[in-house]
């Protein structure tokens, strides 16, 4: 069993939409996925009542009992565990990347966004858990800015998630009915960054 936290402090940055299509990829290469939203705007719980009885599952938990609600999907056969966490929210991030095999921080390559990553990388390094910057809502064409930012993070001294998701309207597109890029587009751009991105998570947390 792998959980892998989502994390950021900066809002906006696509921690939902990265959990619930990392948690869908999980599902159909046939993993019992689960998604526990310890974010109290439950964005991901939305999106799991819109999907209705599909897989993964979606639950919520308060950052208290994040340890338990583990537990529990872990007992019901849960496979792969995907929680998604609130900006703005020291407590409530400290306690998923604790309970984290592999940390995720989802970042806009912007300053002000990449300014904000510093504060979750740091819990990351206190905890002693691998952490990733991963680069979302990536313009097309955006060849320099991914080196200047990625000068950035470096700078740093974190790493850096190979895999980048673009700005793609198929991320959000398909929410509303409770389903994700790679179910409404199954060949486009986004279901493919996806799959790589479910493929390198797999091979980080040794699900291979």
């Amino acid at each position: 069993m792998a959980t892998v936290a989502i994390a950021s402090q900066k809002g906006g940055s696509g921690k939902t939409t990265v959990s619930i299509n990392l948690a869908v990829a999980a599902t159909r290469d046939g993993k019992l996925a689960c998604v526990i939203d310890i974010d109290p705007q439950a964005t991901a719980a939305a999106w799991g009542d819109w999907r209705g009885d599909r897989q993964p599952a979606v639950i919520t938990s308060p950052p208290a009992r994040l340890a338990r609600a583990i537990q529990t999907a872990t007992k019901e056969g849960a496979e792969f565990i995907v929680i998604d966490t609130p900006p703005h929210a020291d407590v409530a991030t400290r306690e998923a990347v604790k309970a984290a095999d592999l940390v995720l921080i989802p970042t806009r390559p912007r300053a002000f966004d990449l300014h904000a990553i510093e504060a979750t990388a740091e819990l990351a390094k206190f905890a002693r858990k691998p952490a990733f910057v991963l680069f979302n809502a990536v313009p097309p064409r955006a060849t320099n800015l991914i080196l200047e930012v990625s000068r950035f993070v470096e700078g740093l001294s974190l790493q850096i998630c190979p895999i980048r998701l673009g700005e793609r309207a198929a991320f959000h597109h398909y929410s509303s009915a409770g389903a994700v890029a790679s179910e409404g587009d199954p060949d486009g751009k986004a279901a493919g960054e996806v799959a790589e991105l479910w493929q390198w998570v797999r091979e980080q947390t040794g699900m291979v």
